[in-house]
């Protein structure tokens, strides 16, 4: 199989470290903040709201299951989630009554999770807080349709390169 590559590389060596790498480790950068903000602004809603007993990384996780019956494994496969987080926050999200879990019928050793109620007013209210950011994207952050449908197109294919790394060791 041969794969053809359509993109532009820098000429030589000396380019991509002086101005391409630079670029490119601020971009790594923003990807970290960007996801502990998103962390911050939902550990904010939470706290406003009195809800103290549950974790921004729980409420996503949540968010991620939505009103799907999944493994942990599938879980860590659609969220990119480290194997001992995911373990770790779903026994204390069992614990808190966000999740039900129960055996597969097909396959004994499986264990299938759902949200409770608890746990599906958790997602109301990150669509909710959602929403309300949609209202004001555009407006005061100055990020239009267009703008998002690119980033988002860019991420993906940093993604899909990330993940060629490592598929096909690189």
């Amino acid at each position: 199989m041969t794969m053809v590559v359509d993109c532009v590389l820098p000429a030589d060596d000396e380019v991509v470290q002086n101005e391409f790498k630079p670029v490119y480790l601020q971009m790594l950068r923003h990807l970290e903040r960007l996801h502990r903000l998103l962390l911050d602004v939902i550990r904010d809603e939470f706290e406003r709201d009195g809800k103290w007993d549950i974790s921004a990384v729980q409420a996503l996780l949540l968010y991620n299951i939505g009103d799907n019956q999944l493994t942990a494994g599938e879980l860590r496969a659609r969220g990119f989630y480290l194997g001992s987080n995911v373990s770790y926050n779903l026994k204390k999200l069992i614990q808190g009554g966000f999740i039900e879990q129960n055996r597969s019928q097909r396959d004994r050793r499986s264990i299938h999770i759902r949200l409770t109620a608890m746990g599906k007013g958790v997602c109301q209210s990150i669509d909710e807080l959602y929403d309300r950011q949609l209202q004001a994207v555009e407006t005061i952050g100055g990020l239009a349709f267009h703008d998002l449908s690119n980033m988002n197109e860019m991420m993906l294919r940093l993604e899909r390169f990330w993940h060629d790394q490592i598929r096909f060791k690189l």
